[in-house]
């Protein structure tokens, strides 16, 4: 049988809690760039990623689309829809081949009720995710594009092996993709980055974005609020 003792919301559940809870559950496979969940879905189940990566997208009428999120190994979505029973706010679709395990609304309450810890756990998420919301509601309604962009090219960044001072985004993203997740067209950012490397901030390799000077960005940034 499946269990749920790789999924870290549940990893603290007693062994019987815990398989109980699988048998409510079914674990599906995808192939990349599947839809997983569309926007004004009316399904209400909670969906955690096994292992893969699934791109959370609000899209508009008018084709427009901003990238919310992406999440991994461990990391779940479609809780809001479990909790208040409204149709779907955003697009999930995979990027690489996924396995995720699907959890029923019912079973989702349940252990929420059953389980003070596993509540408090998605309390704590639910804030960061208003947080996160808040900082980029903030940034874009407060600052240019190119701020905007420094400030997501810090947040994908992770420490550079051997380059204490340095930070890198691998893979790196294609331009459209930066765009959308700022809320700005593919030319400005091929402005900006071209700008940046032109200045010795930033370097393009192969395998990432390399941002040379952070401290840098970081100050530009800072500047841009106090304006």
């Amino acid at each position: 049988m499946q269990t749920l003792s790789t999924i870290p919301l549940f990893a603290d559940l007693p062994e019987e809690v815990s398989q109980r809870y699988a048998r409510s559950c079914f674990w599906k496979d995808y192939d990349p760039h599947e839809l997983v969940i569309d926007v004004e879905d009316e399904t209400t189940d909670v969906r955690f990623v096994i292992n893969g990566k699934v791109r959370i997208i609000h899209r508009i009428a008018v084709g427009k689309e901003v990238i919310l999120n992406e999440m991994s190994d461990g990391e779940f979505f479609g809780e809001i829809a479990a909790i208040d029973g409204w149709p779907r706010s955003a697009n999930v679709t995979t990027l690489t081949r996924s396995r995720i395990c699907i959890m029923p609304q019912k079973a989702f309450l349940e252990v929420l009720s059953e389980s003070p810890d596993v509540s408090l756990k998605v309390m704590r998420m639910l804030a960061r995710r208003v947080r996160d919301l808040n900082m980029r509601l903030a940034e874009h309604s407060f600052l240019q594009a190119k701020h905007r962009l420094y400030s997501e090219l810090l947040r994908l960044s992770k420490p550079r092996p051997g380059h204490p001072d340095q930070r890198s985004v691998s893979p790196p993203p294609i331009q459209r993709e930066l765009a959308d997740r700022i809320g700005t067209r593919r030319e400005v950012v091929s402005r900006e980055l071209n700008a940046l490397e032109k200045q010795g901030h930033i370097q393009k390799t192969k395998g990432a974005i390399v941002i040379a000077n952070p401290d840098e960005l970081q100050r530009r940034i800072s500047e841009a609020w106090d304006e």
